[in-house]
């Protein structure tokens, strides 16, 4: 099950709407900052392809400008 963290960047003024469009995937958790324009974002998913499908939904949202990975790992299912 790949977990994954990253920094997500949105585009000027378009950290609400990033937020909200994070939000809305079941594989994502969200927890802005509070103090700069970054919203720390959590990934989980079971398959390979759910993470190939995952990754094409976070680069079609038209408000984040730079995502950027800070930890990945896969632990196998048991």
């Amino acid at each position: 099950m790949p977990i994954k963290s990253y920094l997500a960047h949105p585009h000027k003024g378009k950290k609400e709407y990033l937020i909200q469009a994070l939000s809305a995937i079941d594989e994502c958790e969200v927890l802005p900052a509070e103090n700069v324009e970054v919203i720390i974002l959590v990934t989980e998913t079971d398959t390979r392809q759910e993470e190939a499908d995952l990754k094409e939904k976070l680069e079609a949202i038209p408000s984040l400008k730079l995502l950027a990975m800070v930890s990945g790992f896969d632990t196998p299912k048991n």
